[in-house]
């Protein structure tokens, strides 16, 4: 036996072996680039949105126009958090509260036949 025929080589003698193409040729490797790049390019973008848009500041005066307003709102109809309490307490109960008959003639007037 020769020396040439006690390789370990899959390669037949004689054979060139395979050759491997260039690192940009295959696609994995690009999958393998491209998440980590992806992810720093949104976090340059969401500093870009940070940095061009600040909060506001509000002052005493802002917040207390606010509250006014809900206020105004809350005289007008009620409770803003009316209808989810009475769907919640429907829930827990499985007693339906019975509107005022004012707010139901308010609301849906009966049509004149």
């Amino acid at each position: 036996m020769t020396t040439a025929q006690v390789t370990s080589s899959p390669v037949a003698v004689g054979a060139t072996p395979p050759v491997s193409g260039p690192w940009w040729r295959y696609g994995h490797v690009w999958m393998v680039i491209g998440g980590p790049l992806v992810v720093v390019v949104a976090s340059f973008v969401t500093l870009w949105l940070a940095v061009s848009t600040p909060d506001p500041v509000y002052t005493e005066a802002d917040l207390q126009a606010r509250d006014a307003a809900r206020s105004l709102a809350t005289d007008k109809v009620g409770h803003p958090l009316a209808p989810a309490m009475q769907a919640r307490n429907h829930a827990a109960t499985g007693v339906v509260p019975q509107a005022p008959a004012h707010a139901e003639t308010e609301s849906h007037p009966t049509p004149q036949h």
